[in-house]
């Protein structure tokens, strides 16, 4: 039985008399009526319904375009290109000598794409082919960009122009509309003989495709439910039916007629009176009747302002309706306190796409990060060949790239999906020659955007807001500076090196002899702001505090002053900033878990953006709201000077955290090559927090049913701060003989969660978009 009670609204004649003639709701959109050929085919409906089958540039990518594939001066290779017919996903094929291979990409995995040599790719080796024919299409992830050529400049603006319009279409397509595009996408593919009639036997593989294993009685009496014909085939309006059938969600109809009764029919004051029940904030009639405008298919109801079953279903799927506090996902937060009362999204490592031993160093790892909503960056210098510096993992056979190619991408790129300010993190290993180099680069790629002196000349040593918005700060050493006994600055890293006494760290020590017996003095010029120093001891210096210092330390140092000194560790980082990164030992470039350190206070929390897991599910869940700017507001008790919090004792419990896991709807099938693969998923719920709050719970799992298993569990949790809470939704495929398959995810903030019934829409390993695939939960959350 799910949550809730019986509530039932007084409804005026007039109310009732239209009720009547709307209140069969339609489970699934119909296909617009139409003698078009196209609409007999399942892809093209789909496509169809994009409202983009008759743009001149989407018809052109139809038919497809031999385009060459560039990785390197002397590997070209030509493709064809076409965009399949449900207008989500492009096919290409590649020949070799004695086979073809097709492979497919989505539309919803790109993260942009860009004309011209806008590439790291193409300024390399796109040196024979007109910029004008020029493209590269960047995705989500790890997936590597793909550089391409097309024979004229034309048929180059035509792919760049048609991926747009559909981009665009995408990301305004509801999430009704997404789910109605990928089962008739599904529909398409199932129809093994294109002849726009689907077979039991096609019926049967559509449903394996779907992730759902269905009895074949159960399947063949909804088979001959629609077959109103009676000829073995369904077509049109019979396919439409089998569809409704297969997509109820008898969930959200029960929930439906607990408050719409027995005319099936929600009134605005029904309305009003489930969104109260929900938790809604500030809920009205006007609110509720705003929703009916918005969300209702129905033209009769929309007018006498009453919503069938179909536009409550748009409504729960729809943002407003999702477990994400949708206020939450513009900026809504203070951005006018000092940058360390702020958790700021950093990356650790940036250049690297790969393994910090052997991996790529790429311009495009910086161009990703700041597409994540990176706000702070970090630059590994090094002395280079021609008196340029370049950056690369030292002693290790990462690849180098010029520090002024990266500076480049900087300008580009560190405000295209946020305005607010970034750090530049130097870790630099030069000698004062190619420092003063440096330092001219930075000045004069950077221009205005740099900041070279305080912002404020009455006090200059108070840290700016994230107001600076548009402005790049750098993050280096500053003369005069503190010095060993030998008389050499410190890096950042070498505390960690006097701590793990390795041979290779002891390398970097004598290099750094050798060379950085002092900074040069331009370079220490533009340490305005982010002085770095070594953080030794949180024994307050005396005199006022040093605003202005960045404390760097490793992960293991980070969690020892958190055991050792937690509040003292927390007041430290209300007033300056502290950046944590991965002990060097992580030679395969993981990650630690980032809650640890803010729970502490710690700001530059720096992972490695390039390897995916559940820290940086934690770190894409903390920095999705607020507009996703890369700036979140600290709870209040770590941004109090005289705080007395302590994440190692927080107190008793504060906050009771109930979620009842309903359904699951449309989760992606994990071997998409067996068709008789299918799902057995259960939920995981994961409390990540002070260690005290910790926790994780799961419901059982549901046997050959990836499409819409239900569960209908109740897991809770006692919080001592909520304020601190990242809550992972985790879908997994059980298996009985060895670990369980990761299917999908998401990770959300308690204080930005919503309570009453919600969807969250899963993402899959590497942060991507698995729509239309969502979980239905019930959410409570009760402050004591």
């Amino acid at each position: 039985m799910l949550c809730g009670g019986w509530r039932r609204s007084r409804r005026s004649p007039e109310e009732s008399r239209v009720s009547a003639q709307v209140a069969a709701p339609l489970a699934f959109p119909p296909s617009p009526a139409s003698s078009d050929s196209s609409t007999k085919r399942p892809g093209l409906r789909a496509l169809k319904k994009m409202g983009l089958t008759e743009d001149e540039d989407v018809q052109a990518m139809l038919r497809g375009s031999r385009l060459l594939k560039i990785r390197s001066r002397t590997w070209h290779k030509e493709r064809l290109y076409r965009l399949q017919e449900d207008g989500l996903s492009v096919w290409f094929q590649r020949r070799i000598p004695r086979a073809a291979s097709k492979h497919i990409f989505f539309v919803q995995h790109i993260e942009a794409v860009r004309e011209g040599h806008q590439s790291e790719g193409l300024r390399r080796f796109g040196g024979a082919f007109a910029p004008a024919c020029c493209l590269t299409i960047a995705f989500k992830g790890r997936r590597k960009n793909l550089d391409l050529a097309a024979p004229t400049a034309e048929e180059a603006q035509r792919w760049v122009r048609g991926l747009a319009k559909l981009r665009a279409r995408l990301d305004a397509m509801s999430q009704r509309e997404r789910l109605d595009h990928w089962i008739h996408s599904y529909l398409h593919r199932a129809d093994s003989d294109q002849d726009s009639k689907m077979s039991f036997k096609e019926i049967k593989s559509l449903l394996r495709m779907v992730n759902v294993d269905m009895n074949d009685m159960y399947a063949y009496r909804l088979f001959k439910e629609c077959d109103h014909s009676n000829n073995e085939r369904l077509e049109g309006a019979e396919i439409e039916a089998f569809l409704r059938r297969l997509l109820k969600r008898p969930e959200l109809e029960e929930i439906f007629h607990r408050y719409s009764g027995e005319d099936r029919v929600l009134s605005a004051s029904e309305l009003l009176e489930f969104l109260e029940d929900q938790g809604e904030d500030g809920a009205t009639l006007a609110c509720a009747q705003q929703f009916i405008q918005t969300y209702e298919l129905n033209e009769t109801a929309k007018q006498h302002e009453l919503m069938t079953l179909d536009g409550f279903m748009m409504y729960l799927l729809s943002p407003e309706g999702a477990a994400l506090n949708v206020a939450h996902t513009c900026v809504f937060q203070d951005m006018g306190q000092p940058l360390a009362h702020y958790f700021i999204s950093s990356s650790h490592n940036t250049y690297l796409t790969d393994s910090q031993i052997g991996g790529t160093s790429s311009t495009e790892a910086y161009i990703r990060a700041f597409a994540q909503g990176c706000r702070c960056v970090e630059l590994d210098c090094w002395e280079g060949p021609g008196g340029e510096p370049v950056i690369y993992h030292g002693h290790t056979l990462t690849s180098k790239i010029l520090f002024r190619d990266v500076i480049q991408a900087v300008r580009d790129h560190a405000f295209t999906s946020s305005p607010y300010p970034v750090i530049l993190s130097l870790e630099n290993h030069c000698g004062l020659e190619q420092q003063a180099v440096m330092a001219r680069h930075l000045r004069s790629i950077l221009g205005d955007m740099l900041v070279t002196q305080a912002l404020d000349s009455q006090n200059p040593e108070e840290l700016p807001s994230p107001e600076l918005k548009g402005r790049i700060l750098v993050k280096g050493k500053k003369l005069p500076a503190a010095r060993s006994e030998d008389g050499r600055i410190l890096s950042d890293r070498e505390e960690e090196e006097e701590e793990e006494e390795e041979a290779e760290e002891a390398l970097e020590a004598a290099e750094q002899r050798r060379r950085a017996k002092q900074i040069s003095p331009e370079l220490s010029a533009l340490a305005v702001y982010c002085c770095a120093t070594r953080l030794r001891t949180l024994d307050p210096s005396p005199g006022p505090p040093q605003s202005c210092t960045v404390g760097s330390l490793s992960e293991r140092k980070a969690r020892k002053f958190t055991r050792e000194a937690g509040t003292s560790f927390v007041r430290h980082n209300t007033q300056q900033l502290t950046r944590v990164y991965p002990l060097g030992l992580r030679m395969n470039s993981a990650n630690y878990n980032p809650q640890e350190m803010w729970n502490s206070g710690c700001q530059l929390v720096a992972l490695n953006f390039q390897t995916p897991g559940y820290e940086m599910d934690l770190n894409t869940g903390r920095f999705l709201i607020n507009g996703q700017c890369g700036y979140v507001l600290k709870p209040a008790y770590l941004r109090q000077l005289n705080t007395t919090f302590d994440p190692e004792c927080p107190g008793p419990p504060r906050t009771t955290l109930t979620v009842q896991v309903l359904t699951a709807q449309q989760l992606p099938k994990l071997n998409a090559e067996k068709p008789s693969s299918i799902v057995d998923p259960l939920v995981r719920v994961e409390i990540h927090g002070v260690p005290e709050d910790c926790a994780q719970k799961e419901t059982d799992y549901v046997l050959n049913n990836g499409f819409n298993p239900c569960w209908e569990q109740t897991l809770q949790f006692q919080l001592r701060a909520p304020e601190l809470v990242l809550v992972r939704f985790v879908v997994e495929d059980y298996d009985t003989t060895s670990p369980n398959d990761f299917v999908g995810q998401s990770t959300l903030p308690l204080s930005s969660l919503k309570q009453g019934y919600r969807h969250i829409h899963l993402l899959s390993k590497d942060g991507a978009s698995l729509s239309p695939a969502t979980l239905f939960v019930h959410i409570r959350i009760q402050n004591s």
